[in-house]
């Protein structure tokens, strides 16, 4: 009889302990075959010894479970109804023909590479041949000569930990499904992503011959903008269902529907309305199919869909889950020959430190999975290792380094050993990498950009300045480069809702991420509007005032300003304010933001200047939104929201 995956795993224990674990098994099996109607029989309690101490650390006794139907639950782990009593069945004799050829003394069963898919339908129940008129009792055997794994440092943790390594391990399989990666790409405008990252990859080949980059590093670029600005949404609290006012969340959860479970949504959250005294549902879907379609979640959902994207587009990617509560992506580079941190709801890529500096995470646990492998990839997002090392506490570091062996074992049994040098080989990369930690760079102390204010603060990651209580200078200054110094020009503009600056003087190129060119910033940020389908930048809650500046300085060329205009936009509700200045020397100028181009003669001769925004005013809670700058809707994508044209003469 060939094995399955769980059971080949499972006999690669030493004799004596694949017995021990059998013997267990086959009683759990053959109570629930023999009384298929009691529901005790069909749950097995995380914190029994027996299961924690003879099942939990032996390699391939859980994941035989899994084979036979089992799924998790928060203490315990269930055979729901509507297994397959034909799977759970073969998953038991497969066992209880190894282990009767190892009490015979004969030679083992020979295992095979095949996944046995277990039936979707429910049938009746078959009186197994092997049972008796009474339910068996799982009967404490005597302890093994041969020393098993070591012991985690809390068994109900440990296997907490385990089931959800086991359920991000199995769920990234989806992501090789043929058909859905079809779907996916039925939605992705490929051949636009790709002209992009073709023209951005001659740009950057032209402008240094020795650019080591691949159109992967480009197309990931360009996936990740398009995903987080045509394609996905974020979703704190849906708007009401019936009268489109705030919701709020965090009122009991509903009950998810049949369908809502058919797609993965086992959590159902109550956005609740105080005007209407409506819930509107909003299903937690785990299905990147469903997602395809809903677009719209948090960190979760985006995570999950771009995952299918980036594999849909035949990126190597694969899953990191942070223990702190956070998911990302990860790219394989094949130019670089290294992983790179993508994380789409942030449009980011390649900026590991931005979770521990960033947005001062307490990292603890970040693993990654793919359809070959789990690597524990924490030391990649930490400059703070010793830290992060006292912090490991839920399960003992052999444990995890045991178990995760154990699943990539089982999931590279079938690949080839060209495929499996590879993989090793990268591997090994990686470690070297993990060795010294990594320092921070400026762009690594951004805050969060997704959810609100008052949601990155509940989950602590927000940084001084989203509060209003201090500034955080940038120092991205705007100087001449030698194609703009040769033409004497010097011409930026900044879309908000691609959020992207052009500098339209220099070959078109492109910076993305409103900050990347802020000179000093004080209580702002990027607003997205998911319902009304508006993008702005704004104070933050809480702030009085606001304030960024961009800075332009032409004295280290050797040039100074001839002509100079400029256009910027803002907007006001109730008693907002909004300021613009010009600061160029000790003359300041103000100027108005409506939308219009604006010469100015005063700043001829000048060799810097800054340009500064102040936002403040409004009304009660909500006046941080009165004042605005570069309101723009979403589906606008073609008018700058601020730009800025300056020719220059020799000083």
């Amino acid at each position: 009889m060939a094995l399955s995956p769980a059971v080949t795993t499972l006999s690669e224990n030493v004799n004596e302990v694949f017995l021990d674990v059998a013997k267990l098994l086959l009683t759990y099996a053959d109570n629930i075959l023999r009384y298929p109607n009691e529901e005790k029989y069909r749950s097995i309690r995380i914190g029994n010894p027996t299961f924690s101490t003879k099942l939990l650390p032996v390699k391939g006794a859980v994941e035989c479970l899994f084979e036979m139907g089992f799924e998790e639950a928060e203490t315990h782990l269930k055979l729901p109804r509507s297994a397959s009593v034909k799977q759970l069945k073969l998953i038991r004799d497969s066992i209880a023909a190894e282990r009767d050829q190892r009490l015979r003394g004969g030679p083992p069963v020979q295992p095979i590479a095949q996944v046995v898919a277990p039936s979707t339908s429910a049938s009746v129940p078959e009186r197994s041949a092997a049972a008796s008129s009474q339910p068996v009792t799982p009967a404490p055997s005597q302890p093994s000569s041969t020393p098993a794994p070591s012991q985690p440092s809390s068994l109900e943790n440990s296997m907490s930990f385990f089931l959800a390594l086991q359920s991000n391990f199995q769920h990234v399989m989806i992501y090789e499904n043929l058909e859905l990666q079809q779907k996916a790409r039925s939605h992705i405008p490929h051949q636009q992503l790709s002209s992009a990252a073709e023209h951005k990859l001659k740009e950057a080949k032209e402008a240094d011959p020795e650019c080591k980059l691949g159109i992967e590093d480009f197309l990931v670029l360009e996936l990740l903008r398009w995903f987080k600005q045509d394609f996905f949404s974020w979703v704190d609290c849906l708007p009401c269902s019936q009268c489109k006012g705030p919701t709020r969340n965090g009122v009991p959860a509903l009950s998810p529907t049949p369908d809502d479970i058919r797609w993965g949504a086992q959590r159902v959250e109550n956005h609740y309305c105080q005007s209407c005294k409506l819930s509107t549902r909003f299903p937690r879907y785990n299905n990147p199919e469903k997602l395809l379609e809903t677009r719209r979640g948090r960190c979760g959902e985006w995570a999950n869909c771009f995952t299918l994207c980036c594999r849909a587009l035949g990126l190597e990617a694969r899953y990191i889950w942070d223990s702190t509560d956070h998911v990302w992506t990860e790219i394989y580079s094949l130019s670089q020959r290294r992983w790179l941190h993508c994380d789409s709801c942030e449009n980011g890529c390649d900026n590991p430190l931005l979770y521990e500096v960033g947005w001062g995470k307490k990292l603890a646990y970040v693993l990654a999975f793919s359809k070959d492998q789990v690597v524990d990839v924490t030391w990649r997002y930490s400059s703070k290792h010793p830290e992060v090392l006292s912090r490991r506490t839920r399960v003992q570091e052999a444990w995890l380094l045991h178990t995760i062996t154990g699943f990539n074992a089982s999931r590279q049994q079938s690949q080839s050993p060209e495929r499996k040098k590879e993989l090793t080989e990268r591997l090994l990369v990686e470690l070297v990498e993990f060795i010294s930690p990594k320092k921070p760079k400026p762009g690594d102390l951004g805050g969060r950009n997704s959810g609100s204010l008052a949601w990155r603060i509940a989950r602590g990651e927000t940084r001084k300045a989203d509060a209003g209580t201090s500034t955080q200078a940038t120092g991205y200054v705007f100087t001449p480069t030698e194609k703009e110094k040769s033409d004497g020009l010097l011409h930026v503009r900044y879309s908000v809702t691609k959020d992207q600056y052009c500098r339209v003087s220099n070959n078109s190129e492109v910076i993305q991420s409103w900050d990347q060119c802020v000179w000093s910033k004080e209580s702002v940020f990027r607003k997205v509007e998911d319902d009304w389908q508006m993008v702005y930048i704004a104070r933050t809650e809480g702030s009085s005032v606001g304030k960024i500046c961009w800075k332009f300085d032409f004295a280290p060329v050797g040039m100074k300003i001839k002509s100079f205009s400029i256009k910027a936009s803002s907007q006001t509700f109730h008693s907002g304010k909004v300021c613009w200045h010009l600061q160029a020397g000790q003359s300041t100028t103000e100027f108005s933001g409506d939308g219009k181009m604006h010469s100015f003669q005063s700043l001829s001769g000048s060799s810097e200047f800054v340009v500064e925004a102040e936002l403040s005013g409004g009304e009660e809670e909500t006046s941080w939104q009165h004042s605005q700058l570069f309101r723009q809707s979403l589906k606008e994508t073609k008018e700058s929201s601020f730009e800025i044209c300056i020719h220059l003469e020799d000083a």
